[in-house]
């Protein structure tokens, strides 16, 4: 396997597995404070995983990957946003800018 394809398979896995944390996190009493309403999490949940049945499956369409890259982008800028909002600490606050550093690692490998 050549290198650019290891990092971009080492990126993607662990974006895949942030959301998946991410996902089983939503609805605990730990997002409770975000005070986002049920049906908002839901959303969220659908669209989490579609982004990584997109990303992970390689017959996606590159169009379609990119959609689903700027979604966890917009994802992510807003997690810490909402975390700034309900008077996280400071490391909630960047670390979604962590995860998004690795997505665009991830994006970038894939072309």
């Amino acid at each position: 396997m050549k290198k650019d394809k290891k990092i971009y398979w080492s990126a993607t896995i662990i974006i895949s597995l942030i959301m998946l944390f991410s996902i089983y996190k939503m609805y605990t009493p730990l997002y409770e404070h975000l005070g986002f309403p049920s049906y908002f999490r839901t959303e969220l949940l659908v669209a989490k995983i579609l982004g990584l049945t997109v990303l992970v499956v390689p017959q996606f369409s590159l169009r379609i990957k990119e959609w689903a890259y700027a979604g966890f982008g917009i994802v992510l800028i807003s997690a810490s946003v909402a975390h700034f909002n309900s008077g996280d600490a400071i490391a909630n606050v960047f670390e979604p800018y962590i995860w998004l550093a690795i997505l665009v690692i991830s994006n970038i490998y894939l072309h």
